[in-house]
């Protein structure tokens, strides 16, 4: 882009040079050309030079008048529609270059920037307005069932025994709501970059050993078949950060495998970089959906949708993504499914 507008330049000063080099040279000859006719007649050779130079000055006016009408004052005033349009809420705004894309001046590629802009800006627009909508919902369900079983709670025709199970359904739901909003808010913090990582050396067989001991009465429950594999690693990382995402994937996999279902979950250093694999038997994910497995809100298996919120693992995603590791997903439906992922950050072996 430099290097057009540079050759764009280039041409203006060389035009400009050749029209001036002209007209002198024009000048100077007219001027000859009027001593040598009126001779010692200083005050006719003054007045023919004074009105040749008035045309020059009067025709070049009206030129340059009519080159910065149609090269500056019509582009800049195309720019300044849409930047209000754009600064009034209006993304749809796109403008056309005035020249093709070989030969872009500087305006071309102020509207090309702001064609980008506009883009991105409605791009984001949609995905707040999604995001406050899935949130609205989310909000609604639970608050739903706490005012009515509160309601219920204080009804006299409720006896001990059904309080306790109203109060106890109250109680889930509030703890849906924390979790609900304590996801919101470390990724908001996440994505706006408010806290960045503190990182200290952790063993990262331990974090993931104490990670599965949380989930211990749901295997009990579930009579789940648990594997592990991993190997003595040290990693110097963001550990409150990391937990989240083996919390995260450990509760799809406690919750997408059936009764008498495996995990298995394996630490082993790769290429000097830590790689973690948690793998169940579960549901599986379909084709068709994985490409959205990490958005926010989203849920592959709506029978589980009062178990989660559909941030889990958005928030996995965001939290690797800010620790510069990558992660990725196999899965077959209904044999299972196996989530890797892979830290790039400096580990040693115990």
């Amino acid at each position: 882009m430099k290097r057009r507008g540079a050759r764009f330049s280039f041409i203006g000063i060389l035009i400009f040079f050749l029209t001036l080099s002209a007209t002198v040279i024009a000048t100077l000859f007219i001027y000859e050309r009027a001593k040598l006719r009126y001779g010692d007649n200083k005050g006719a050779v003054t007045l023919i030079v004074f009105l040749l130079v008035a045309f020059f000055a009067t025709v070049y006016s009206i030129c340059d008048l009519f080159r910065r009408k149609w090269m500056i004052d019509r582009p800049v005033e195309r720019i300044l529609q849409a930047t209000e349009r754009i600064a009034s809420g209006d993304f749809c705004v796109r403008l056309t270059p005035t020249h093709p894309y070989p030969h872009h001046d500087e305006f071309d590629e102020i509207m090309e920037n702001l064609n980008v802009l506009a883009q991105a800006l409605g791009k984001s627009e949609i995905l707040k307005t999604d995001f406050i909508a899935n949130v609205s919902h989310e909000l609604k369900t639970p608050l739903a069932v706490i005012q009515n079983y509160a309601s219920a709670c204080l009804g006299d025709k409720t006896d001990e025994t059904m309080r306790k199970a109203y109060l106890q359904t109250i109680l889930s739901a509030s703890k849906k709501l924390a979790d609900l909003v304590a996801n919101i808010l470390q990724l908001n913090k996440l994505e706006n970059n408010q806290t960045p990582p503190k990182k200290e050396w952790t063993r990262l067989d331990e974090q993931l050993a104490e990670c599965l001991l949380a989930f211990e009465l749901q295997i009990e429950k579930k009579n789940l078949q648990i594997q592990t594999e991993l190997a003595e690693l040290e990693i110097h990382t963001a550990p409150a950060l990391l937990s989240l995402v083996w919390s995260n994937l450990l509760s799809n996999a406690v919750k997408f495998t059936d009764e008498n279902g495996k995990i298995r979950v394996t630490l082993r250093l790769i290429n000097g970089c830590a790689c973690v694999e948690i793998a169940d038997t579960g549901c599986g994910i379909p084709a068709q959906t994985g490409e959205r497995l990490f958005e926010k809100f989203y849920q592959v298996d709506t029978s589980h949708s009062g178990e989660g919120n559909g941030l889990g693992l958005a928030l996995v995603k965001k939290v690797i993504d800010v620790l510069g590791g990558e992660i990725s997903v196999q899965s077959q439906l209904g044999e299972g499914t196996r989530f890797t992922v892979l830290l790039k950050e400096i580990v040693k072996e115990v």
